[in-house]
């Protein structure tokens, strides 16, 4: 049996401690080959002293010594590397066959790229990069063979949810380039769900005085702090919309979202014929990670079965745009095209990092995105460059709006 070497860019993080437990309950099948993390050196060495890879990336430059240090007192053969470029480079690499992607932000755009054009499987779970540069992504996949399978729980699941129509279409993953076809005359719509994150059926007064620390407590998902921020303001949801634009080829139009209060359905795709198929689970990543390791096999991810009459009822009702209304913005950044996702993206990851830093208050996140959005036009997508221009100028104008957002003690 070959191998499987795999590059876990992110793996201190949530989705990286998920990939890393799949990876190791199938050691004659998968590998870390490279393990990456942004800043935290002593998390990393650790990691690298129970998976032994080949090389070991920190992003911040300044934690290299540390980190080179570090594997060379630990007795580990690893190599140390730092930076954007070494991220990058370590993508495309030959040694690795999959690359786990999921740096948090913008961070994560370049080495994603890179995998991509380098023909690599694609576990995409980092979805900034599909909604700064979609179109470069996908046409990066197409050109050079890669696979790309979405690890976001919602668009993992309507992946599986249409695999019928690949082996129609020559796009199987794994086998034939992208994971999915560019356009589907027979769907109707997909729906993603969304669990409401910690403050369903607040109303907008209520949220006022909510805290970082109410809002990195997911009901549901264990995620990072920033993730977990997006989803208690519908933004992360917002950026799943778009993602789903660019993996599935279908307008904002036919792109729905209900909350799910349960998290066990976990997408839903309406056909022409009014068939609609659903996929159901716990809420867990290693679902979605083992669907990537391994597609079109299954194999076992650590996770349990659904017992459906444990959990009892499945509830469905509609999002408040008012009282949330960032998932507002993200289709409105859709419907405007261009550059218009980049500086939502970008406004959203300064106005988020402000409030988890105490600086300005909840509601004032999607002031801050929609500020941006209506002071900054939008131009084309066409270039990594003009993404880039755009992604600076919406932070620069966020920045210099948070003092008239300010937290007021």
């Amino acid at each position: 049996m070959t191998v499987q070497n795999v590059a876990v860019l992110g793996a201190t993080g949530s989705i990286g401690a998920s990939a890393l437990d799949v990876i190791s309950r199938h050691p004659d099948a998968l590998r870390a080959s490279v393990l990456a993390a942004g800043s935290n050196v002593e998390a990393l060495l650790a990691l690298c002293g129970r998976h032994r890879p080949d090389h070991a990336v920190i992003a911040d430059e300044a934690g290299f010594a540390a980190l080179r240090d570090g594997l060379h007192d630990a007795g580990l053969p690893t190599q140390a590397h730092a930076g954007a470029d070494a991220l990058a480079t370590l993508a495309a690499d030959a040694g690795c066959d999959t690359v786990v992607a999921a740096i948090v932000g913008a961070a994560g755009l370049d080495s994603t790229l890179a995998a991509a054009a380098a023909g690599k499987r694609l576990l995409l779970a980092n979805k900034e990069s599909l909604v700064l540069a979609g179109e470069l992504l996908m046409a990066a996949a197409d050109a050079n063979g890669a696979t790309i399978v979405p690890i976001d729980s919602e668009h993992n699941a309507i992946f599986q949810c249409l695999p019928a129509a690949h082996a129609q279409t020559g796009h199987l993953a794994g086998t034939h380039g992208r994971c999915l076809p560019a356009a589907r005359e027979d769907v109707r719509r997909i729906v993603l769900t969304a669990s409401g994150g910690p403050f369903r059926g607040w109303t907008r007064e209520r949220l006022t005085a909510v805290t970082p620390a109410q809002a990195v407590a997911h009901p549901k998902w264990s995620m990072g702090p920033k993730i977990s921020v997006d989803s208690a303001t519908l933004m992360n949801k917002g950026l799943e919309v778009i993602e789903a634009h660019h993996l599935f080829g279908l307008p904002g139009t036919q792109i729905d979202v209900l909350v799910h209060p349960q998290s066990l359905v976990h997408s839903l795709v309406e056909f022409v014929d009014g068939s609609t198929l659903a996929q159901l689970g716990l809420p867990d990543m290693r679902t979605a990670l083992a669907i990537g390791f391994a597609w079109p096999q299954r194999i076992a991810s650590g996770v349990g079965g659904l017992d459906l009459l444990a959990h009892g009822r499945l509830d469905f009702e509609a999002p408040d745009l008012d009282a949330f209304p960032c998932l507002r913005l993200a289709y409105a950044a859709l419907e405007t095209g261009g550059t218009a996702p980049a500086i939502l993206n970008a406004a959203n990851e300064i106005a988020v990092s402000a409030f988890l830093q105490g600086q300005i208050g909840f509601l004032s996140i999607p002031a801050l995105v929609e500020d941006a959005l209506t002071a900054l036009p939008s131009a084309p997508a066409d270039s990594l460059n003009a993404l880039r221009e755009a992604d600076l100028r919406a932070r620069q104008h966020a920045t210099s709006a948070l003092p008239h957002h300010a937290q007021r003690v």
